[in-house]
């Protein structure tokens, strides 16, 4: 293993940004399509688990499963019949015909967590974990205590299912976690959350490799209280090319990965492939998309160079006209940052943080600057 990662560190993997040294070998990632419904089609049936249950993302689950064959629903929350919407989420469920209980249940806590499962052992089919916490900032603020949140609420609830569901011997038809494609690609500003939803991924491959039922999602961003539910953020994440998902068709999605011959881990995402893929490599070339024909590597081999780069520009420019075209360039990408239509929207002389920019944002101006230069 030390001779291969020798090796790697030395470029022996030319072009490979992420590389995985096994004992079998040094293997690149990629990522591939799933092959159109080579899936199992799920039909729920019996008793339903779902973590986050009076959530947005925890209560369109409930309302598919009510209408797609489940006789009953246990819904846990930190806050169970307390949490806003909760009382309404269940009269909704139950003029479905579907038994509801809500469980002030957080399922990081075992022993909380083992007795409701064993008192719903005799009847539970599945378990669908869509509980989670985000606490976004840049990586030098993402303290101990920020990860430990963020992965209590995914990671230690999704291995303490694993193993009391398995230690109490109750057969799944389907071990649903909702993952995220952070997790995946990575997301600025999400460190801890990626680190989270990368280990749901490694579980549901580590149950699959065991013969239990699994199935990890990776989503993109949902739309209608969602992710995305902030204008703001949904036009951001647009600009970037992950316009938000209809939800039901995220629950179409759902219900035909759940036992896909395609593997545990699916991403499930709407991607505006033309816009993605320049700002995915933005900073530096990947070919973790090598394989998908819509978009190809910024900084690949065979991409040509850009004649009148802004550093040729500037290069022969005096002082007067250096400091407009700098002022010029600036601006432009502060106003694509920031979702204005063109530079004129931002002022010279105003502050970056009376602008509206935060953390992230100036990281992503950075990236950009970075780019263009």
């Amino acid at each position: 293993a030390m001779g291969r990662l020798a090796g790697v560190l030395a470029g022996g993997l030319a072009g490979e940004d992420q590389v995985a040294v096994r004992s079998s070998g040094v293997f690149g990632r990629r990522l591939v399509r799933a092959a159109a419904g080579g899936a199992g089609s799920w039909v729920p049936s019996g008793t339903v688990l779902v973590t986050g249950g009076t959530g947005a993302l925890g209560g369109r689950v409930a309302r598919w499963l009510a209408g797609a064959g489940a006789a009953r629903l246990v819904l846990t929350s930190r806050r169970g019949a307390d949490a806003p919407g909760a009382a309404e989420l269940v009269e909704e469920l139950g003029a479905l015909g579907v038994d509801v209980s809500v469980v002030a249940c957080d399922a990081a806590d075992r022993e909380a967590l083992r007795e409701l499962l064993a008192a719903e052992a005799e009847t539970l089919t599945a378990v669908v974990h869509t509980a989670g916490v985000l606490d976004d900032g840049v990586l030098e603020a993402l303290t101990p205590e920020r990860f430990e949140s963020v992965l209590r609420a995914k990671a230690v609830s999704a291995l303490n299912l694993h193993e009391l569901t398995v230690e109490l011997g109750i057969e799944l038809s389907a071990f649903v976690l909702f993952s995220s494609m952070s997790g995946t690609i990575g997301a600025a500003g999400q460190g801890n959350y990626a680190a989270a939803n990368a280990y749901l991924d490694a579980l549901a491959e580590q149950r699959r490799a065991a013969g239990l039922a699994a199935t990890s999602l990776a989503w993109g961003p949902w739309a209608e209280g969602g992710m995305a539910a902030d204008d703001a953020l949904e036009a951001r994440m647009r600009r970037e090319g992950l316009p938000p998902m209809a939800p039901d068709t995220a629950m179409a999605v759902l219900r035909q990965s759940v036992g896909s011959s395609d593997g545990a881990a699916l991403l499930v995402a709407d991607v505006d492939w033309e816009r993605f893929g320049p700002a995915f490599t933005a900073v530096r070339p990947s070919t973790l998309f090598a394989e998908l024909l819509e978009t190809r590597p910024a900084g690949s081999a065979d991409r040509p160079e850009v004649a009148g780069s802004p550093v040729d520009r500037l290069a022969g420019l005096g002082a007067a006209e250096l400091e407009r075209e700098l002022l010029g360039l600036v601006r432009a990408q502060v106003a694509a940052v920031l979702g204005h239509d063109g530079a004129d929207a931002v002022g010279a002389e105003r502050a970056f943080k009376e602008l509206g920019f935060d953390s992230l944002t100036a990281v992503e101006l950075r990236n950009r600057l970075g780019a263009v230069t």
